[in-house]
């Protein structure tokens, strides 16, 4: 690893039409190690010049050879890409956790699992099927094919890159599309070492683009392109909304991934130590900076001192610390920003009511680095400022209940609906209550778990769309409906209706 931590600067650059490249602008900007506060790589800034280029470059290899190569030499490239990531893992682990924050044995997991994202869509590009019609025409053989969309913008926040990347960028391939990666210019360093991985492979040049900009100059100019063809977005809602206006421009297809204040419903006759594995695994696994965090947690009333007691003192014992050390448990949250935030909104919910049982406070020993203690604090109700705004970071608001209608009601009042967790040993209450709920995803007596066969989406501001699973491949294509005449005669008078 100390190799692999250089001290000089890493420099990065944009990857356009398969070559690595500095800007048109020659601008850059620099990315923080949270653990430090220190500079330690720069980065290419696209401006509109360089989104024009990707797009061009992704447009024309689409017309090219890509879309037209036989399935099975697609799923040869996909299954020679998540072959790279496992190869790799150590290094992409290391270089995000760097850039992000994150703890190491999380991100090189990761990077070494989501080569089964690429694995699964290559096994999946040879199994999409048309369907012949049992239309209600004579001497007419009528059949549907499906084909690729065009050119996909794929634009990915810093947080679990590797998935979130993996869940557009396969079966978007898979299909036969090319594409145009945003990596957010909050530590996009996987993103362009992904692109390294992807040069190796060596897919024709413009298949896969990866960019990186600010503003106008480059989500606008991406998201409203006119040879964009479709947009996979994964941010926040006021992003999205612009992406959406966007959108309008060049009538592109728009699938949003938009976090959540998931909520976690925990029952008296719940197996206590597995609900409170769970809730920590939901809150304070990766400091919390997940869009399925389960930020919010509803208590029944019986329980409810008893596992205030046991998750307070599980959040003490937390161990926080370098993220790239073994013993560590929680490292820095990625952005300055964010703990801010975090500090400001705990601080209201206090002045308002809310009781701080454990945290709230950066830890004092520990004298650099973006790091917040495990926080939990017990609110009378759920529209105060912690318990109401996603935080991403490890904030968790506790609630009360009384009962199986009170808190399906309660959790059902959430702008969001990414994901819920329910902990109960009752079977039909774990059923009505994940059935009642409104969220795209519901974990029942655990928490905080991806695969590539389970679709991976939410309801209401969580956006809409999904990623991951089977169907997902079939959105990434358009159907063409094919008529085929097979009567010996003469078509008919045209102007008698058939």
């Amino acid at each position: 690893r100390k190799k692999i931590f250089k001290s000089i600067m890493e420099n990065y650059k944009l990857y356009i039409n398969g070559n690595f490249k500095d800007s048109s602008s020659k601008n850059t900007f620099t990315s923080i190690d949270p653990s430090t506060e220190e500079p330690w790589a720069s980065f290419a800034e696209a401006n509109a010049d360089d989104v024009n280029a990707a797009v061009e470059s992704a447009y024309n290899a689409f017309r090219g050879d890509w879309s037209k190569l036989f399935p099975t030499q697609r799923g040869q490239y996909l299954r020679a890409i998540g072959d790279q990531l496992k190869e790799n893992a150590e290094l992409l682990g290391t270089i995000e956790t760097r850039d992000t924050g994150k703890m190491f044995k999380e991100t090189k997991f990761q990077a070494n699992y989501i080569a089964e994202f690429y694995y699964y869509y290559a096994g999946l590009v040879d199994k999409i099927e048309g369907t012949t019609l049992p239309i209600d025409k004579p001497d007419m053989q009528v059949f549907t094919t499906r084909e690729p969309i065009g050119v996909v913008a794929a634009i990915i926040p810093w947080n679990s890159q590797m998935f979130l990347a993996a869940v557009k960028l396969a079966p978007a391939l898979a299909m036969g599309n090319t594409v145009v990666i945003k990596a957010s210019e909050v530590a996009p360093a996987p993103l362009f070492e992904l692109a390294k991985l992807i040069d190796k492979v060596g897919l024709p040049k413009g298949v896969i683009n990866i960019i990186s900009g600010f503003g106008e100059d480059c989500g606008k100019v991406l998201t409203s392109h006119p040879k964009v063809d479709r947009i996979a977005f994964t941010g926040g809602v006021h992003t999205a909304k612009h992406i959406v206006r966007n959108s309008a421009e060049n009538l592109s297809q728009v699938t949003l991934e938009l976090g959540g204040k998931s909520p976690v419903a925990v029952f008296k006759d719940a197996n206590i130590d597995n609900a409170l594995n769970g809730v920590t695994a939901s809150i304070f696994g990766a400091s919390g900076q997940s869009c399925i965090a389960g930020s919010r947690l509803y208590l029944e009333d019986e329980i409810y001192n008893e596992f205030i007691d046991k998750i307070s003192s599980k959040a003490k014992q937390i161990k926080i610390g370098p993220p790239m050390e073994k013993e560590t448990q929680m490292g820095p949250l990625c952005t300055l920003k964010q703990l801010t935030n975090i500090e400001e909104k705990v601080k209201q919910t206090v002045q308002e009511g809310g009781e701080l049982i454990t945290g709230g406070e950066r830890p004092k020993e520990i004298n650099q680095g973006w790091y917040y203690k495990p926080t939990i604090i017990a609110c009378d109700h759920h529209n105060l400022p912690t318990a109401e705004h996603e935080l991403f970071g490890p904030v968790l608001s506790v609630m009360k209940f009384s009962g199986e209608e009170e808190v399906i009601k309660l959790m059902n009042d959430n702008s969001y609906g990414l994901a819920a967790g329910v902990f109960s040993e009752n079977n039909g209450t774990a059923l009505r209550v994940s059935k009642a709920v409104r969220a795209g995803i519901l974990f029942v007596n655990t928490y905080r778990l991806i695969s590539p066969v389970a679709p991976f989406g939410g309801f209401k501001n969580s956006g809409f769309g999904r990623e991951s699973g089977m169907e997902v491949i079939k959105d990434y294509s358009r159907i063409k409906t094919t008529w085929i005449n097979t009567s010996k005669q003469v078509m008919g008078d045209p102007f008698i209706i058939r």
